[in-house]
């Protein structure tokens, strides 16, 4: 399998997902302004719409949207328990995909995060963020995941949760949501995904420094 990946957006969680199977992969760093990869192919040859992750399956099939990722990974490796089985669970799986996609990533962070985004869409979204991230600080409260276990779930929240350090969502607001991110930090598969992906990202802002 390939993994196509920026650092520590949101394919951070596919990394992880693949971490707690054990699987065999390889990562192909995309660079998200120029939309090209390290050997310089023009990643919407493969993605047409940029975005990461995508991933290149072992059949050779192309596969794009983080949620769609993330359950085929949790499919391909069940042993790995990263998907619940059981009908009920697994509903509240794809309810906290689509909530984790649609109501934080994309409704929240994606314009907060947008340096071309107009400062009204930026309000209008942080606006929005108390009541989702509120949802989550009930939720989680006396919770140690999403689910009963671990799943693939947790791996694209504790991703999108990182984005809090470069925008004004002050996550220290909800402190179940600060346990939540301090415990799955020290989860194996985490801290070794997040270690990674903090390096290569410092070294492509060294790469690409910011215009005073």
């Amino acid at each position: 399998m390939q993994l196509y990946f920026s650092p520590l957006a949101c394919s951070l969680a596919t990394r992880i997902a693949l971490y707690e199977t054990g699987a065999k992969a390889t990562f192909v760093e995309v660079d998200p302004k120029t939309k090209r990869t390290q050997d310089g192919q023009d990643y919407r040859e493969i993605n047409p719409l940029g975005f990461v992750p995508t991933i290149r399956t072992d059949d050779g099939d192309i596969l794009s949207e983080n949620a769609a990722i993330l359950q085929h990974v949790a499919e391909r490796w069940p042993e790995a328990r990263l998907a619940p089985t059981e009908r009920k669970e697994r509903e509240r799986l794809q309810q906290w995909l689509c909530f984790i996609g649609t109501e934080l990533h994309k409704a929240v962070f994606t314009p907060l995060l947008d340096p071309a985004a107009p400062e009204g869409a930026k309000a209008y979204a942080l606006g929005k963020a108390t009541s989702r991230m509120d949802l989550l600080e009930k939720h989680l409260s006396g919770r140690e995941f999403l689910l009963q276990e671990f799943s693939v779930a947790d791996a694209y929240l504790f991703a999108v949760l990182g984005w809090c350090v470069a925008t004004p969502v002050d996550l220290k607001k909800w402190p179940a949501l600060v346990s939540y991110v301090s415990r799955l930090r020290e989860r194996p598969s985490i801290a070794q995904a997040f270690r990674e992906e903090r390096t290569l990202y410092s070294e492509y802002q060294a790469r690409n420094p910011t215009k005073a």
